[in-house]
């Protein structure tokens, strides 16, 4: 069964919709004729995005949640279900990080980003694939990053794990909600201009994040790959073709890949 649906007349509800990567992704669907359910946990973003949605034509309308509450799940459906009678489109878009040396970082930074960025789309399955099991047809993208390919990041521990985490959930959800009609999408970004950095929480010796030297794309470039992706089915979105290179050359000879990351490290 061919999984897709068509974005015009559409009901999404996208989950940190208030800046970067979210805010870019609905109004995107909003552009191709989606309604949005504009959430984010700053009132004040939900307000403005949902402003700048309805300014240009589209039907927009906001919710404050905080995804590490399962209520706020249920919210976000009711809320689809109210304004636009369906739910067709729900984009988990979430992500906090803690950086410092892998020793550093303890179990209670660990337990705070396990629940904002993996737990948070668990909550998300539990309240959405009911309702899109049982009509037959939606959709569902999840954020990951390139860093849940590719294990760059050993400075940010926590993100890296719940980011694979993610990927393998999506990987499987693809697997058992295509042939039910439900298409899955997981976005892999590197390097995009957001204010991620207002997420970040240093631990240890300062220093820079660890990152591979690949382009920094514009968000809005990315809500149009998103778009894409949603409208013809396709489940992974890279946004720069060097992290495809780079997965195709690690899966030749890991040991191989592993020993180039470490020479570059300590040149």
């Amino acid at each position: 069964m061919t999984a897709y649906i068509d974005l015009d007349g559409a009901a999404a509800v996208v989950t940190g919709a208030g800046s970067g990567i979210g805010r870019a992704c609905a109004r995107s669907f909003a552009a191709r004729g989606a309604r949005v359910v504009v959430s984010d946990i700053n009132p004040e973003r939900v307000a403005a995005v949902t402003a700048e949605i309805e300014s240009e034509g589209a039907r927009a309308v906001g919710f404050t949640a905080d995804v590490t509450q399962q209520t706020a799940a249920a919210g976000l459906r009711d809320a689809c279900l109210d304004h636009f009678g369906r739910v067709d489109l729900v984009m988990n878009n979430v992500g906090v990080l803690a950086l410092g040396p892998p020793e550093a970082i303890g179990v209670e930074e660990w337990q705070r980003v396990i629940d904002v960025n993996l737990l948070s789309m668990v909550r998300s399955n539990l309240v959405f694939l009911p309702l899109l099991l049982a009509q037959g047809r939606g959709h569902v993208v999840n954020t990951a990053s390139m860093s849940g390919l590719l294990a760059h990041g050993y400075d940010r521990l926590p993100y890296v794990t719940t980011k694979h985490a993610i990927v393998g959930m999506s990987e499987s959800l693809a697997l058992y909600l295509r042939p039910r009609g439900i298409g899955v999408t997981c976005l892999c970004p590197s390097g995009v201009n957001t204010n991620i950095v207002e997420q970040m929480t240093f631990l240890g010796s300062p220093s820079t994040p660890r990152s591979p030297d690949y382009p920094v794309v514009e968000a809005e470039i990315v809500g149009e790959l998103v778009a894409d992706a949603v409208a013809d089915g396709r489940f992974l979105v890279l946004t720069v073709p060097e992290v495809h290179d780079e997965m195709v050359e690690r899966a030749a000879d890991i040991d191989a890949y592993l020993t180039k990351l470490n020479q570059q490290e300590h040149r």
